[in-house]
C-alpha cells in the first residue's frame, strides 16, 4: 500500500476515526523519539566508556571539536 493510498483511506474515515488515527500517530511518534533518545544515550555511554568522548568548557577547544 502506497502513502497516497493510506492518505486516501484516512480521508474516507469518520471524524472520530480520524481523531483516533491522530492520537495513535502522536503516540507512535513519541515512542519513536523516546527510543531514538535512549539509543543515543546508550551510544554515548559506550563512547564514554571507550574513552572516545572529550569534555571541555573552553570555547576555543569546543570550536575545534566542532570542526
Amino acid at each position: 500500500m502506497s502513502f497516497n493510498d493510506v492518505v486516501e483511506k484516512i480521508k474516507n474515515l469518520s471524524f472520530e476515526e480520524k481523531q483516533e488515527v491522530q492520537r495513535l500517530l502522536i503516540h507512535y511518534l513519541r515512542e519513536e523519539r523516546r527510543d531514538e533518545m535512549y539509543n543515543n544515550y546508550q551510544q554515548s555511554r559506550l563512547e564514554e566508556q571507550n574513552g572516545k568522548l572529550s569534555f571541555t568548557s573552553a570555547v576555543s577547544q569546543l570550536k575545534q571539536l566542532i570542526l
